[in-house]
């Protein structure tokens, strides 16, 4: 199925999760706020969070400076 991980496309396989796709894109574990279709998901429910074809996932990393 298709996945569009900001803004590029991904390609997954059937009954993939939340979880599994943030792996396979190579997502850090931590500093990072995770929407999908425009919702956002908490770290806990990653794992139990189903992905369609078509979703459109967003991951953000928090950045410190100055």
């Amino acid at each position: 199925m298709n996945i569009t991980i900001n803004g590029k496309p991904h390609e997954f396989a059937e009954g993939a999760t939340l979880a599994d796709a943030l792996e396979q894109f190579g997502a850090p574990d931590r500093g990072v706020a995770v929407a999908v279709d425009g919702t956002v998901v908490s770290r806990g429910s990653w794992r139990a969070t189903p992905l369609e074809s078509g979703s459109v996932i967003e991951v953000l990393t928090a950045v410190q400076g100055g």
